[in-house]
This record gives structure tokens, sequence and C-alpha cells, in this order.
């Protein structure tokens, strides 16, 4: 395997300090019911980390800050762009917002109304375009080069990974006892930097990525020892879909270097996920971040240890999703 991209425990700490006036530290609870349904048979506890309580809903404000606070004065004049699935697009324009900077969000023609709204309204320049996130991600490149405009990218860019780490940071301050994280994995930007974080500090630290089974890229690219392309499927994770990119440069290495097992978790059970979270914790959660409760809720992962986190993402669902998914979701006893 070639060298592991550079981005260390100390790009983290100079992140938090970086984020700290846009990206809140987020809350950290206990779940008992969660405890016992992942683990009956031995001692136990299961915290959630509640990303969706971010001022954008969900995690990927923390690294978008950080590559936006990074920028020249000249890259700020001309403006940036970046491609996403919702999430990083509404955290870029907020971000940008904030920082004065004109945003432009590329978005595929499957993004869910309610996320492109959101950005709308803070008032960045949105294009829709294409039926897939690799159209967009095309059209993307096109008018970075155009406009002169700079490339956010959503998760395979030091900085985002830095960003995203910090979470890492909280949750050994917040559970000194951590031996287990459990990550939603997409283009693999968030458990990046989290376990880079943990396992710089205890590499005895289990990271495990989960993925819906509809095209879960990052997961079958692991498979192959490469990254690999696959068409899209519509799922109720929408935050998850998308490629990692042929030419990926930093995720993929960490990835197969820092995480220890990938799960893979089916539409019901993410949906039972959904449903716990707001029935038992009254926390509105989108299906992409409701993955890790998933796997937990049914007995996914080959281990459990002792002190387990489970990385709650986002909550950036359309109400009629919502009490959609609530309906038939069946949480198991």
């Amino acid at each position: 395997m070639d060298s592991l991209p550079h981005v260390t425990l100390q790009d983290v700490y100079r992140a938090r300090k970086r984020i700290a006036a846009i990206a809140r530290r987020t809350l950290l609870i206990e779940s008992q019911l969660l405890t016992d349904r992942a683990r009956p048979a031995g001692p136990t506890d299961v915290h959630i980390k509640l990303e969706n309580l971010q001022a954008t809903g969900s995690f990927k404000l923390r690294g978008a800050a950080n590559k936006l606070l990074g920028l020249t004065a000249d890259e700020k004049e001309r403006g940036v762009i970046t491609i996403s699935t919702g999430n990083h697009g509404r955290a870029v324009s907020y971000a940008a917002r904030r920082l004065g900077i004109h945003a432009v969000i590329c978005l595929s023609e499957g993004v869910t109304q309610s996320k492109l709204a959101a950005i709308k309204r803070l008032g960045a320049e949105v294009v829709v375009h294409g039926a897939t996130y690799d159209q967009a991600e095309e059209q993307a490149l096109r008018l970075q080069q155009e406009r002169g405009l700079t490339m956010i990218e959503p998760f395979d860019d030091p900085d985002i990974i830095a960003g995203q780490g910090t979470i890492g940071l909280e949750l050994l301050e917040e559970l000194p006892d951590i031996d287990t994280a459990v990550v939603p994995l997409s283009g693999g930007g968030l458990i990046s930097g989290i376990a880079l974080a943990l396992k710089s500090v205890n590499p005895a630290i289990r990271v495990i990525g989960v993925s819906m089974d509809r095209a879960p890229v990052m997961y079958h690219s692991l498979l192959a020892g490469a990254p690999i392309q696959m068409e899209e499927e519509e799922t109720i994770a929408d935050a998850l879909v998308g490629g990692i990119g042929s030419a990926n440069k930093y995720t993929f290495r960490m990835v197969q270097h820092y995480v220890d097992e990938t799960v893979l978790v089916s539409e019901e059970e993410i949906a039972a996920g959904m449903a716990f979270a707001l029935e038992e914790h009254h926390q509105v959660i989108e299906g992409g971040a409701a993955v890790g409760i998933a796997a937990l809720l049914h007995q996914k992962l080959s281990q459990v240890g002792n002190h387990v986190a489970v990385i709650v993402s986002g909550g950036n669902v359309a109400t009629e999703r919502l009490l959609e998914t609530a309906g038939w979701a069946r949480i198991p006893g």
C-alpha cells in the first residue's frame, strides 16, 4: 500500500480552533435501550453523537468551515463551487454566507426538495444537472474551469477530513474509555477524520463503517482493492449516495488503513433506526444518519465493545419522508 495521506492529529486540532465560531460542539447522549439491544449478554454502554444538531443539520459543516476559512484572499474573492447530495452543499452555503464568499452548489436531479430549498434559502447559486451524482460532478468541474472557482471537495480533501475529525476529539473528551466508534460510510471523509483522531490516541479503538446495501461504493471498492464505479440506486439513505472518485487521493487509503470493519444495512433496517431515534430519543434524523443505529439494533457488528459511540450524522429529512418512514418501520424487540 502507498504511504498514507499526510493528515495528522495536529491538523485536526488546528481545525477545531479554526471552526469554533461556526460549527458547534454537539451532544453525546446515552442510549440505554440501544445498549440493551446491541449486546444483551455482556456489559456495555452505547452513546449517540448528535450531529443532527449542527446549525446546518449535519456534520458536514465542520469540514466545509475548515476548508473555507483556510482559503486565500484571492480564492475567497473568486468564489467557490461544490458538488453535493445536499448536506455538504448546505454546509458550504452556510459557511460561505457567514464569510461573504459567493458559492455555487451543483446537485443532481435526485436531490430531495427539502435539501434543495434549504440551500437556496442560504443564498447560494444552485445548479441542478444530471440524473446522478457523477453527472452533477462533471458539470461542477466544467463550471470550475470556466469561472475560475475553487472546488470545495465533499470528502476527499485534507482540510475536509481534518474538520470532520474534530468529532473524534469530542468523543475522546466526552467518552474517554471509548473502544468502538460506529460511523456512517459513504465517500469516507467523516470516518477517515474520526478514525485518524481516535487511533492517533489509541490504535486499539475499533472503528466500524456502516453503509446502506444499495450501491455502497466505498464498501465494494474496499473489497476490490481500488475505487470502483457503481450505478446509483434509490435509497432512504440519500446522503450516502454517490461515488468515491476514480482518482480518489485520500479517503480510500485512509479507510483501508484505519477502518476495522464495514457492514451493510437494508432499507427496512435504516427505517427502524430512524424510528428508534424519533420514538426513544425524540431526535429527527435522516436515513444516512440512522445506519449506525440500524447496525446495532439488528446486531450486524462482529464485535461490540464496552464503550460504544454511534455517530448520528444528520437530521435533514423532509417531514413527509419521516412520517412515511415511521409509519412502516418496525423496531426489533
